[in-house]
């Protein structure tokens, strides 16, 4: 089950929802604004107690913990990696919309080099992009509409659902089907997700309509031949020979298969085979990653990647097989969500502070997993410090003056779109369009 199928999803914020978010937020705003450094204290314990992805069960069970605090009760889910929760605000009817907020959990395989007190206190392992924020801000959300939500003001009947989602294993790209597997998206008409950039100011706020990141596949490439003694090349079939040949016609025919005008890339990361200089070996492995945007340019590329292999073994009289794994779709915000983003952020952070990301990421996000289930869209975070620490970097860190923003945008955010599906409130349109120009743009994408 996913969204409910008889009722007619707005894809637009309306006057009704407008005039009803202020009543509905401004207790939370207050609570997250005074309890700030409850944020942050959430935030400094998840960065010192990092979990690589799959092994998220201490994270679980403090976030557990800490919703049990408030009187929120959490299902654990499978193998005691990654909770759901669910909240009301309002007075919710039979056919009131459920919005799911998203954070992920996990944290990378790198050495933590920050000097600060609360730096990773496991060696080899940090949260090196940001999903310790993304986690303190849902919970930060959990926590005021817990405390707060119920002095919303609505009218009897009128109201909605929230869902808190916190994920595991998003590094490995498996959480978020995890999840759904699981169940976490029955009832669920919407979802929203954020990502901190730590590339612009801390409270700044990118929206972006349509695709946010890449299509990426991981390529695997196994050469096989017959190996020999180096001296000897003409009595072998060299795979290395025929791998190498292989990578540079790869890159550069790769990038004419497609439209110049939309961004792809292959990118190659590992290439092996051999164990001795003066040995030929029979195998050699090659591990790349092909990232693209437009609609069917990945299948395009694919296809062009077969072909040139077979046409590489045959010239080489080698074996070439072509594998595609771990694929994982783009992120494609949903207009009407990402309208409800956008007025949310204006109203947290004005004009000034929101801006329309120009072009998509290269990189790849788990969140579409649920895209392709119900409605969602997923922001950017400003939270960059002075030094700008970039992502999956050993001295990453973030401004946490970014955290009570980040909440109080997705909490609005939410709202927003979970009141416009309110049945009899007026319909207003959004003055964007998606062709990710307009607000604010420039300074932060």
């Amino acid at each position: 089950m996913n969204h409910s199928p008889h009722r007619k999803l707005q894809t637009v914020v309306t006057d009704g929802a407008r005039a009803s978010v202020e009543p509905v937020c401004a207790p939370i705003d207050d609570w997250l604004g005074i309890h700030q450094q409850v944020l942050v204290g959430i935030r400094r314990h998840l960065h010192m107690h990092p979990e690589p992805s799959g092994q998220e069960r201490e994270t679980t069970g403090y976030l557990a913990e800490r919703l049990g605090e408030v009187g929120v009760d959490a299902v654990v889910l499978r193998d005691g990696l990654g909770l759901v929760a669910d909240a009301v605000i309002g007075d919710p009817g039979p056919e009131a919309p459920r919005v799911a907020l998203r954070a992920d959990i996990d944290a990378l395989k790198i050495q933590d080099s920050k000097s600060v007190e609360y730096r990773s206190c496991r060696d080899g392992v940090m949260h090196a992009c940001g999903h310790d924020v993304h986690s303190s801000i849902v919970m930060g959300v959990a926590l005021a509409v817990a405390e707060r939500g119920g002095e919303s003001g609505l009218e009897p009947g009128c109201g909605m659902h929230l869902r808190y989602l916190f994920q595991p294993a998003e590094e490995i790209c498996l959480g978020a089907k995890w999840l759904i597997e699981q169940g976490a998206l029955e009832g669920v008409d919407a979802i929203l997700g954020l990502h901190v950039d730590p590339e612009t100011s801390a409270g700044e706020i990118g929206v972006r309509y349509g695709p946010l990141t890449a299509v990426c596949h991981e390529v695997a490439i196994t050469v096989r031949g017959e190996g020999g003694h180096a001296a000897r090349p003409h009595q072998s079939h060299d795979p290395l020979a025929a791998a190498i040949s292989l990578a540079s016609i790869l890159y550069t025919q790769l990038p004419r298969g497609v439209d110049s005008r939309q961004p792809s890339v292959f990118s190659i990361g590992r290439l092996s085979g051999g164990t001795v200089p003066n040995v030929i070996p029979d195998e050699v492995e090659i591990l790349g990653s092909l990232r693209t945007v437009a609609v069917g340019a990945d299948t395009v590329l694919q296809a062009k990647i077969r072909q040139i292999a077979a046409g590489v073994a045959m010239l080489t009289e080698t074996e070439i097989d072509v594998s595609f794994r771990a694929s994982l779709e783009s992120v494609r915000n949903d207009s009407g969500v990402t309208s409800a983003i956008e007025e949310a952020a204006l109203a947290v952070a004005g004009e000034e502070s929101v801006w329309r990301i120009g072009e998509p990421s290269m990189g790849g996000e788990d969140f579409s997993e649920y895209q392709l289930q119900v409605p969602g869209s997923m922001f950017r975070l400003g939270s960059g410090t002075p030094e700008r620490h970039l992502l999956h970097t050993p001295g990453f860190d973030i401004d946490e003056a970014a955290l009570v923003p980040g909440a109080r945008v997705m909490i609005r955010a939410a709202v927003l779109w979970g009141l416009s599906q309110q049945n009899g409130l007026a319909v207003s349109h959004p003055d964007g369009d998606d062709d990710g120009a307009g607000v604010g743009e420039g300074t932060g994408g």
